[in-house]
């Protein structure tokens, strides 16, 4: 049995919580809100946001992350992208030297383009930091449902003891090296499910949301490659893997605020609606910078920053792509 520290509390941190505790871990979850901390003491459970997942009474609960990183055999970041920078510069002076904390926050520091572990790794740079990524909604973890998921570490004993933490009959993890694929794909994919949710709120079909996956999951090879990923890793889990079950799944925040701009809502009241943070709006930024930067063809991502950014009608987004120029699929001429 190991002692673990949950750092963030929304579905997913729930969700987490609820499968390590079942795999025999003593679990302590720690929430940015004391009102969110005295709802998991009187009603175990995350009423607003994984209602229906029952945590056990041996499960601590606080709003004090010494309390919650004190004598931990593990950290887990599930806390949402844009604070994950100012959550672990709070957590560091309470992490030992090489303590381990495994990252499952996904995207891309939109001032640095840092990835979720390299901004941790800046932060608490006396941690082992590893990461877990993969095709794994929340609602799913919670009740039970088979889910296979990556983690990546910069050697293979800490890949290996994440790996037999979070393992289980109904939750079965690979281990990885490519720490810097594994978030890429986790991330970028956000951006292409926005594009899949507008194309199902305009009213578009299955082709086009085949297209989007395909064309998309090119991109996101694309960047990472270029930035040094391994592609394999972008074909596997933690890219097409996750970038399908985004595009495709009704629990996919992504997606939800996707199509609700399609439908004609602005991104700002899409956000509002879907109450929960939309990973891929702060990714897209990042995205497309990301693509600049290492001089690569994104022109989905363009025309998501678009629609989200520059005011530009969905339909006149899907157009622009519809009419670029002709171009090989793969360059296989001889």
């Amino acid at each position: 049995m190991a002692n673990i520290g949950i750092i963030g509390s929304g579905s997913w941190g729930t969700a987490i919580a609820h499968l390590l505790s079942k795999n025999g871990h003593h679990v302590t979850v720690w929430s940015y809100l004391r009102e969110e901390t005295d709802m998991f003491l009187a009603n175990r459970e995350n009423t607003d946001k994984l209602p229906g997942v029952k945590l056990p009474d041996d499960m601590e609960f606080t709003s004090d992350l010494e309390t919650a990183a004190k004598d931990q055999d593990l950290l887990v970041f599930v806390v949402p992208s844009p604070v994950v920078r100012s959550t672990a510069k709070s957590l560091a002076p309470f992490v030992p030297e090489g303590g381990k904390i495994v990252s499952l926050a996904k995207g891309i520091e939109e001032s640095t383009l840092m990835t979720m572990s390299a901004v941790i790794e800046q932060e608490i740079p006396q941690a082992d930091v590893a990461v877990l990524s993969g095709p794994s909604h929340a609602e799913e973890v919670g009740r039970d449902l088979p889910t296979t998921i990556v983690t990546g570490a910069r050697t293979r004993e800490t890949a290996e003891y994440i790996q037999s933490i979070f393992m289980s009959p109904v939750f079965r993890v690979y281990t990885s090296s490519d720490l810097l694929g594994i978030q890429i794909g986790g991330a970028l994919k956000n951006v292409i499910a926005l594009a899949a949710g507008i194309a199902d709120g305009i009213g578009y079909g299955d082709n086009t949301k085949a297209a989007l996956i395909t064309r998309g999951s090119t991109e996101i090879s694309r960047i990472g490659t270029a930035m040094g990923a391994n592609a394999k890793t972008l074909f596997g889990l933690s890219g097409i893997g996750d970038l399908i079950v985004t595009c495709a799944s009704v629990h996919s925040r992504n997606r939800r605020a996707g199509y609700l701009i399609g439908q004609g809502y602005t991104m700002e009241a899409a956000m509002k609606e879907v109450h929960q943070v939309v990973e891929g709006v702060y990714s897209a930024k990042a995205g497309l910078a990301l693509s600049k930067k290492y001089q690569v063809c994104a022109p989905i991502i363009e025309a998501v920053n678009a629609v989200l950014f520059g005011g530009m009608k969905p339909e006149e987004g899907v157009r622009q792509l519809m009419m670029r120029e002709g171009k090989d699929e793969i360059e296989d001429w001889k």
